[in-house]
């Protein structure tokens, strides 16, 4: 059985933090370096801009990961639960 609420804390969290390493990326400077090597490695020409680093911006992007990441594994959760809820018992 899967608690949904801690599935959703997982990967929410996980998403969260993510996007915040992102954001720092951003912040220092990096994250244009970063992008530009893997298209490159991936044989594709680099064609977006990394705009300035906004902490608004950042918050928001943090926040509706982390929100959209609880989500989805809350569902699955709950999903998961009711799908293998007889599973043995027969």
């Amino acid at each position: 059985m899967i608690n949904p609420i801690k599935a959703g804390m997982a990967l929410g969290t996980l998403l969260g933090v993510w996007h915040l390493g992102w954001s720092l990326l951003v912040a220092f400077g990096w994250a244009q370096p970063l992008i530009d090597f893997v298209f490159w490695i991936h044989f594709i020409r680099p064609v977006y801009v990394i705009q300035p680093f906004s902490l608004p911006i950042a918050a928001v992007l943090i926040v509706v990961t982390t929100v959209i990441g609880f989500v989805i594994a809350s569902l699955f959760g709950l999903l998961w639960n009711k799908l293998h809820h007889n599973q043995g018992l027969e």
